[in-house]
């Protein structure tokens, strides 16, 4: 097959289309002709050589993908070959085929074509485990999610306003902040002009939001904390703006609030596989029910790689950008 190899770390070109061993299904596994995969900021990250594969898993980035079922291992039932599928990766995704642990994978929801279905697995996998199953957001409470027109963002707004959740974006133009409020975002803040912390307050008679679900990391985390409402829950998922903050504990103790920090790439199979079943029961209905559905700003062949990650690195575009196999 061919894949997307990285013979050394670098910029975008640093991304190679060259011609690899296939991947076999082993035990527990299917194996995926893969139609689409996605681009996540972790995939530049590998590319830099910052964000090494956990151990076991494919060096190809790509960390979800969309195609049909090849072949099914040893000790898998419930799917069968030529089923339409999306999957959650440790890597892999930049390839032809690639090898998925059955409790990872997901069928592509009705009404959605089988490419654009490569755009949620990564995104909604992340905003449910974070924002639903760890931040308990409730019907009624305020959510803010920095980077509002992200693929997590736009996920994140989408799936919050499905629970009746009064939802508050960040992002740094006004056709951002458009397309977040078309999504349904309630409250909107151009970070590069406002101050988040004032105008949430504003927005909320002083109370702040109930959860928090942040990107940036150290350069926020005071400004989170004081953004926060009562009994509130800030949930970071990426550390763009730095690895290390100063958190004032006295303003955290005043609030009750709680702050969570997680990965999904290298938590164990049976973790992965709890947060994949949540997602089919919850927020599948939602997808296939025309609720949510996935934001795709540009598709590109998959050997083009590299202008794909020149978009996401220049931070223009608005949802997901897709790479689609050859043929």
């Amino acid at each position: 097959m061919h894949a997307i190899t990285i013979p050394e770390p670098g910029g975008p070109e640093a991304l190679v289309w060259d011609e690899v061993p296939d991947p076999v299904a082993g035990e527990g596994e299917v194996l995926v002709d893969v139609v689409a995969t996605a681009v996540n900021r972790a995939d530049l990250l590998q590319r830099q050589g910052f964000y090494d594969p956990p151990p076991g898993s494919s060096r190809h980035p790509g960390l979800e993908c969309s195609g049909r079922i090849a072949a099914v291992g040893p000790g898998v039932s419930g799917w069968a070959v030529g089923d339409e599928v999306c999957a959650l990766l440790s890597g892999g995704g930049y390839a032809e085929k690639v090898a998925v642990p059955a409790g990872q994978l997901l069928p592509v929801p009705e009404g959605l074509s089988v490419d654009r279905a490569a755009a949620l697995p990564e995104v909604v996998c992340t905003v449910w485990s974070n924002v639903f199953m760890i931040a308990h957001l409730r019907p009624g409470e305020t959510f803010l999610v920095h980077g509002g027109s992200s693929g997590i963002g736009t996920m994140a707004i989408q799936l919050a306003k499905a629970v009746g959740a009064k939802v508050a974006v960040t992002a740094g133009t006004a056709e951002k902040l458009e397309r977040c409020a078309e999504l349904g975002a309630d409250i909107l803040i151009n970070y590069r002009e406002q101050d988040f912390v004032a105008e949430l307050r504003e927005a909320t008679d002083g109370r702040g939001a109930d959860v928090i679900l942040d990107n940036m990391g150290a350069k926020y985390l005071d400004r989170n904390v004081q953004a926060l409402a009562v009994n509130g829950r800030l949930a970071i998922i990426g550390m763009q703006g730095g690895v290390k903050g100063e958190l004032n504990i006295g303003a955290l103790l005043a609030k009750r609030a709680a702050i969570s920090a997680t990965t999904l790439r290298a938590r164990p199979l049976e973790e992965k596989a709890a947060i994949v079943a949540a997602v089919r029961e919850h927020v599948w209905p939602l997808v296939s029910g025309g609720h949510v559905r996935p934001v795709v700003h540009r598709e590109i062949p998959m050997p083009d790689a590299a202008e794909a990650h020149r978009i996401v690195e220049d931070s223009s575009h608005i949802g997901k950008v897709l790479l689609v196999t050859p043929g």
